[in-house]
């Protein structure tokens, strides 16, 4: 850690770090499992966020609803050890806490999800795929990085829609001077690219059993790996850890 810590940044990845479950996944298995399951037999052929976009196509389709959409959202878990946790470190005046979003879900999804938590204000920014409700109700869904236009050239092995690695270093480029402290809470393999431009000072809390944990223990020495790393599975040792800094 460094010896004095002014101004640090907490960048959170949102399915399965900051809520409970993958916001994805969850519409579908409340709303159709059976596009849930055709899903799960498409995710190889077709790229995740159009899949997605498709898959809620085919929901609109069925009459499902814009409310019934932001209803399912509402209620996906989501521990109140995590509001807890933020909400306290984002008042205390020192350090002076800044948190970035950076995730492979949407904007409507995580922005409905952090409203019904009172966490709308939380975020200095929030990097995702661009979504909205069109009039006829139909939530319609598009990568952050356009398919037909410049791709990012990431070789850790971000999806193509977004390389989270090239996302931080923009935020850090836009936000200066530098933070004292990173700290990244993340759980899937797509969050191993941000965190190999962290530095020695800078912290990854890794949820256990997932992506993230596996790339860390196979690729992160030879990869060179500089920031420290703590393991959490619940949100409540999420909040004790922000309760410490």
């Amino acid at each position: 850690m460094a010896p004095t810590v002014e101004r640090q940044l907490i960048v959170f990845d949102f399915d399965w770090s900051m809520a409970d479950q993958d916001t994805d996944r969850w519409i579908f298995e409340v709303l159709a499992p059976d596009i849930r399951r055709k899903m799960k037999t498409l995710q190889e052929e077709i790229q995740w966020t159009d899949l997605i976009a498709q898959s809620l196509a085919e929901l609109h389709a069925r009459g499902r609803t814009q409310e019934e959409i932001q209803h399912t959202l509402r209620i996906m878990p989501f521990h109140p050890a995590m509001v807890r946790g933020v909400t306290k470190l984002k008042e205390a005046s020192n350090p002076h806490t800044t948190f970035f979003c950076l995730s492979n879900a949407n904007s409507v999804f995580i922005s409905t999800i952090l409203e019904s938590k009172g966490l709308q204000g939380l975020f200095e920014e929030i990097v995702t795929n661009p979504a909205h409700f069109q009039p006829s109700g139909l939530l319609k869904l598009r990568r952050r990085i356009d398919p037909n236009g410049p791709q990012h050239d990431c070789k850790i092995g971000c999806s193509p829609n977004m390389c989270k690695g090239e996302e931080l270093d923009a935020f850090l480029k836009r936000h200066q001077p530098d933070y004292d402290r990173i700290i990244y809470v993340g759980d899937g393999s797509n969050d191993f690219c941000p965190i190999l431009r962290m530095r020695s000072q800078d912290m990854v809390l890794c949820r256990r059993f997932r992506g993230l944990e596996h790339r860390i223990a196979k690729e992160g020495e030879e990869r060179g790996l500089k920031c420290q790393v703590k393991y959490w599975a619940g949100a409540w040792e999420v909040e004790e850890i922000f309760a410490s800094l």
